[in-house]
């Protein structure tokens, strides 16, 4: 199994500062860049960590908003290609359909490959609803653009006998002619993240790997069921699943609770958002709004904004401790036996997945916490879970 840690770089600082929404209407004015260039040096700093003790890293990007400082996943993914030697490197990541010119989408990931020495993961996400305001986007043709994009960039890595044309509905070049070209050939590992069966088919039948991200008792066995039925034959299913979950440890369970409550600020603050933003028409298929209706779910669709306890019921992000998070199979957190334990079990439920994701850093915890979880796991978890599944 494979472990890939992964941090929000959240600017905490803001989020006691007004008592409304955290995403595209808080005024920069909250942000202090000074605080903001000691934090991300921070983050960066226990991300380097990672590389001694074997983690792999995840990056991911969101817009207008103190819940993430990573505005664009490339950058922190060039910076970490340079400062580290072995450890994988995935962007999960890239919203394809918001970004306006893919073909530099592949120049910058076919760049930050050859920098990394070829340890580059390339992760194409569709974004969270509330990303559509901030990139001026049409949610109704969201997945089009997605599909489109994503067509050209693997065109682009794989072509290497001069330009070509593209003419496409949303994306037109006269000239593609990819330099650098990556070092891994035909292009990095495609990873894709999804909520439903249909996107799990999908992604499936195109060989990549499907992420599910807090899914769950509830959900992520289905999905991973639904990747599995729809895989081609021969493929080794459990090297293309991924499952990303909230973790916290210590060396008692006391100490890695009080940890795993500080990762939950993070939940309890992501969803501070203004109604009007959580789902926009057309962003989520018009089955899925009825279907939700019909449970009375309002607001967001997306499933990892949706925590689920393990028979289904929906959490409130008011009552979300951490007992019932780990009973969610959202968090493990404890002593490193305790959480070996919370893992094997989850992944014996599901039916098997060779990458861990994790977040370990949530919020208002120090420094010194966010180490010890990361050096915890490095050092008792990592090398227990990594034998399984090869």
């Amino acid at each position: 199994m494979k472990s890939w840690y992964f941090c929000e770089m959240s600017y905490h600082p803001a989020w006691t500062k007004t008592d409304g929404p955290l995403r595209n209407t808080l005024p920069s004015s909250h942000y202090d860049p000074q605080e903001g260039f000691a934090l991300y040096n921070r983050y960066l700093d226990e991300y380097a960590m990672c590389d001694e003790l074997g983690i792999n890293l995840m990056f991911n990007e969101h817009h207008s908003t103190a819940t993430c400082l990573s505005a664009v996943c490339t950058i922190p993914l060039a910076i970490m290609a340079r400062q580290t030697k072995r450890v994988r490197l995935l962007a999960l990541g890239m919203p394809l359909a918001n970004r306006r010119d893919p073909l530099r989408v592949a120049e910058e990931f076919a760049m930050i490959d050859v920098i990394s020495g070829g340890r580059v993961e390339m992760g194409f996400v569709k974004g969270s609803p509330q990303e559509i305001f901030p990139a001026n986007g049409n949610p109704v043709d969201m997945m089009e653009r997605f599909w489109e994009a994503h067509d050209l960039i693997i065109k682009a890595m794989d072509t290497h006998d001069g330009p070509f044309n593209w003419e496409g509905r949303h994306f037109n070049y006269r000239s593609v002619n990819l330099w650098p070209r990556p070092i891994q050939a035909p292009h990095p590992p495609i990873w894709i993240t999804g909520g439903s069966e249909s996107s799990a088919v999908s992604i499936a039948q195109k060989g990549y790997v499907f992420a599910t991200l807090n899914t769950g008792f509830s959900l992520t066995k289905t999905l991973f069921d639904a990747y599995r039925k729809a895989a081609k034959p021969g493929m080794r299913t459990d090297d293309k699943l991924a499952y990303l979950a909230l973790l916290s440890l210590g060396h008692t369970k006391e100490d890695a609770f009080r940890r795993a409550d500080q990762v939950l600020d993070y939940v309890r603050n992501s969803g501070r958002t203004a109604p009007h933003f959580v789902n926009p028409p057309g962003y989520s298929p018009v089955a899925a709004n009825v279907a939700a209706l019909k449970a009375g779910i309002t607001g967001a669709l997306g499933s990892h904004q949706i925590v689920r306890s393990r028979t289904g019921e929906r959490i409130s992000r008011d009552t979300l401790t951490v007992e019932n998070m780990i009973d969610a199979g959202v968090m493990f957190a404890g002593t490193p036996d305790m959480v070996c334990k919370q893992i094997e079990e989850f992944r014996a439920y599901v039916g098997g997945f060779n990458h861990l994701m994790f977040m370990s850093q949530g919020g208002w915890m120090t420094p010194a916490d966010s180490v010890a979880n990361i050096q915890l796991f490095g050092k008792e978890v990592l090398p227990r879970i990594q034998g399984i599944g090869e």
